[in-house]
């Protein structure tokens, strides 16, 4: 007869993980807070409910249960770490409040970082922040690239692509370049590859990183990278008949893994089309992405666009 009421005093994890997977946050928050309600020093229920806040955007509501984590476990690298995050995320959000903020987001990130000297996340934080910060708030190449390096001795790539981004942040696109390739040879994942790709992207280098995209191609074997060689052609105009053969082999090769969703891939088609002044097929292909999603601005304008050739 206890057994169902001590099943449903007890807090399903792996159920909350199902709904954070699906993105159903508000339903998760809400069990978790019905828990709490009993088991209100519940730390890992505390650590749920902050991290379903901060997937909602509730920047306060998650500092708050962060912070209660802090003062009860202050020797918890990871507590602080995500109290730093959504300080950040809460400074970002609120400018005039910002520079009240950055004493408290450097400590918690610093404190994280002495407390785990294997945290990876920390010293991304870490690398991040003190390069977008001013100078006047204290913001430091040296302290970031002092970041970057103990990341270099606890995983190369991660070290590499911190002083990529590190370098390209400070306008240094020679070295940066040469870091986020040290990270490909390393490493060679596709994250390694896409931060290369949006170097060049940025850096409006578009047949680098057409090349870049197909090198990864030949070694990862993935069908989304077809997308984002189409892309490239279609938004610099260049290699179109390339691109346009990537975008159909997309769609033909196409799954839910690959991520971008096939409409993206018919607005890709209709902006190459464009370029090729191929009116009744760039408006074909522009139909085609406002049928399966009706409300994205881009797919409107583009279709503007076309009528008006």
């Amino acid at each position: 007869m206890l057994l169902p009421i001590v099943s449903y005093s007890q807090l399903n994890l792996d159920a909350i993980q199902i709904l954070f997977k699906q993105k159903q946050f508000k339903k998760a928050e809400n069990q978790i807070v019905n828990y709490l309600q009993s088991h209100p020093n519940h730390l890992k229920a505390t650590e749920l409910l902050g991290d379903a806040y901060g997937y909602q955007k509730k920047w306060d509501d998650a500092i708050v249960a962060y912070k209660k984590l802090v003062e009860a476990q202050p020797n918890v690298a990871n507590y602080h770490y995500k109290y730093g995050g959504v300080l950040g995320m809460k400074a970002l959000q609120n400018k005039l409040k910002a520079i009240g903020l950055i004493g408290d987001i450097k400590s918690a990130f610093t404190k994280a970082a002495e407390l785990d000297k294997n945290h990876i996340d920390t010293r991304w934080a870490l690398v991040e922040l003190y390069m977008q910060l001013p100078g006047i708030f204290g913001g430091s190449k040296s302290k970031s690239l002092k970041y970057a390096q103990e990341l270099e001795n606890l995983s190369k790539v991660d070290g590499y692509l911190a002083k990529g981004y590190v370098n390209e942040y400070d306008n240094e696109p020679e070295l940066a370049e040469k870091y986020y390739k040290m990270a490909i040879q390393e490493g060679g994942s596709l994250t390694c590859y896409n931060k290369l790709t949006t170097f060049y992207e940025t850096n409006k280098q578009p047949g680098k990183a057409i090349q870049n995209i197909e090198s990864a191609h030949k070694k990862l074997h993935r069908n989304a990278l077809h997308y984002q060689i189409g892309k490239v052609a279609a938004e610099y105009n260049i290699e179109l008949e390339k691109g346009e053969h990537c975008l159909q082999t997309y769609l033909n090769n196409y799954s839910p893994e690959d991520g971008v969703p096939k409409a993206w891939a018919h607005y890709r088609l209709a902006q190459i089309n464009v370029h090729k002044n191929n009116k009744e097929t760039a408006l074909k292909h522009i139909d085609l992405a406002i049928a399966q999603l009706p409300k994205i601005k881009p797919f409107l304008k583009e279709k503007e666009k076309i009528l008006n050739l």
